[in-house]
């Protein structure tokens, strides 16, 4: 039975009468969401004061653009908890914002060219230059309209409880530490082979305004004079013309997930390697930092990948460090596209399916993955990103051919068992719901975001542009109508008060030279 070792490590849970620790699992969200000026471009304007400092601000805070607002909830107990507070939380930012929408999709608003897509600043600080330096280098390496496409990440850890019962029903006698990391450096490894779930369930962007591509040669189709798309595509923001690492492809520098140790080697390797095609870029050229290093990667997070193990760092330690010396805390799933069709980015729905797949995924058996492996991991991605409800398509799975549709069937079937138990525990029917939710969209493919988006631009005779643009005017009006309460707005506003002072704390105590800085992060560890 290919999955016996899921049912096997189902059934000791049940027996264990423990069950109910799967209950107090953490969910955290970060949302990415461009903040977008009334004639459809991306803002101009510097990161609003109202809402704080993006150094420093733990809930609010800027990705690579000074206008790709970052929204992140701190874990919390529930799904519905999580939403509640992202709700908030844009409550919030709406409240601050001058004549400014949030963009409702994954795939930025009208892009007039490079230069109109201001990189994020953080102040006058060594920590604060390191990271408009980082983004300055991202701008350099891919070019800056990459970077504006957003997308939402879901942050999962389960409890300590449940690590202590679950290393007792496996027998481990070795270190906790390491048993928690391998546990989840399986999940990891689960997660890169059914990823491609992900964007053929949830991807929420076939289409893209040809002002994204600058007039580039493509392999998309016209849907109308102002629109690129693909007819079967799910998630294009998962696809070619996405964020990639295709640079690291070429230098031949892969993360390993075999465990953590090489997880961390890995991208240690990556980011201590001088590439030749960075070097031609310069570093610091004319007194100005074009980029912190010409390494194949700047820093660990430039690797991009749908999954990430994470361990929460401590001031100025690099993420490497922190997984070396605490393992890992939870895990970062990074593959959801921004819902268009909830004024949230996503659903509740959605998290009880990726809760379910996320569990899946920790308890069943989860063999290393060699260069085969993830090259097979790759296209299956690609070719969801592309064709995903393509009629017949087909995937990879252990260098056979197999249907998606008959391999999603099989994992939803699979995953039943686990959405069952999450229901018994915390006393709903919400994870089993989704989970039919889900079957119906394998079943009919036009019930998917991606499906419902190309709909409902023909419907309306739009394109892209105008699709997105009616929905995030929609929920523009969604928040602004529903205020803070007093206490909810004295709560955000004390975060950014305080979030100025602590800024202002670490400018002024700075000692280093920028340069002195630099050298003293790169030589730790």
């Amino acid at each position: 039975m290919v999955y016996q070792s899921l049912k096997t490590h189902l059934d000791q849970i049940i027996e264990s009468g423990q069950a109910s620790c799967l209950s107090e699992s953490l969910i955290g969200l970060e949302k990415e969401s461009l903040r977008v000026a009334e004639d459809g471009a991306i803002s101009q304007t510097a990161h609003p004061p109202g809402l704080g400092s993006a150094l420093t601000n733990p809930t609010i805070t800027t990705d690579f653009s000074e206008a790709l607002l970052e929204l992140i909830t701190p874990p919390c107990s529930s799904a519905k908890q999580a939403l509640a507070y992202l709700d908030d939380i844009q409550k919030y930012v709406y409240s601050k914002l001058d004549n400014e929408i949030m963009w409702a999709t994954s795939m930025p608003c009208v892009v007039r060219g490079e230069t109109d897509i201001p990189i994020a600043q953080y102040g006058s600080s060594n920590i604060g230059t390191m990271k408009t330096v980082y983004r300055r280098g991202l701008g350099y390496r891919y070019g800056r309209t990459m970077q504006v496409i957003a997308g939402i990440h879901f942050n999962y850890s389960v409890s300590d409880s449940f690590w202590d019962m679950y290393q007792s029903l496996l027998g481990d006698t070795g270190s906790r530490q390491d048993f928690i990391a391998n546990q989840y450096m399986g999940l990891v490894r689960n997660m890169l082979r059914y990823g491609w779930m992900i964007p053929y369930l949830f991807g929420a962007s076939p289409a893209v305004c040809k002002s994204f591509l600058h007039g580039e040669p493509t392999i998309l189709s016209d849907f109308n004079e102002g629109t690129f798309y693909e007819p079967y595509a799910t998630s294009l923001r998962m696809g070619d013309i996405g964020y990639t690492n295709s640079q690291e492809d070429m230098a031949g520098i892969k993360a390993n997930y075999s465990s953590i140790d090489d997880y961390v080697s890995s991208l240690r390797c990556a980011i201590t390697k001088p590439y030749a095609p960075y070097e031609e870029i310069g570093v610091k050229v004319d007194g100005e930092y074009r980029q912190l290093n010409a390494n194949i990667l700047q820093i660990e997070n430039e690797y991009y990948s749908t999954i990430r193990p994470k361990q929460i760092t401590l001031k100025n330690e690099k993420p490497t460090t922190a997984l070396h010396r605490r393992g890992v805390a939870y895990i970062e799933v990074r593959s959801i596209d921004v819902n268009a069709f909830d004024p949230l980015g996503i659903s509740e729905e959605q998290l009880y399916f990726l809760e379910t797949l996320v569990l899946f995924c920790l308890l069943q058996d989860s063999p290393v993955l060699d260069d085969m492996a993830m090259t097979e991991v790759d296209m299956n991605l690609l070719q969801v990103a592309h064709y995903g409800r393509k009629p017949g398509l087909q995937l990879s799975r252990n260098d056979q051919p197999i249907l998606l549709k008959d391999w999603a069937l099989e994992l939803l079937e699979a995953m039943q068992a686990v959405a069952s138990l999450l229901d018994e525990v915390k006393r709903c029917d919400s994870y089993s719901k989704s989970l039919a939710t889900q079957l119906e969209c394998v079943n009919d493919p036009s019930k998917t975001p991606s499906a419902r988006m190309l709909a409902a631009m023909r419907k309306n005779n739009e394109g892209f542009f105008h699709f997105a643009q009616r929905q995030s005017i929609q929920y523009y009006d969604y928040f602004t109508s529903r205020a803070l309460s007093a206490e909810q707005k004295e709560f955000f506003e004390k975060m950014s008060a305080e979030s100025i002072a602590m800024q202002k704390e670490i400018e002024q105590a700075d000692t280093l030279s920028f340069d002195e800085f630099l050298q003293q992060y790169f030589a730790k560890d």
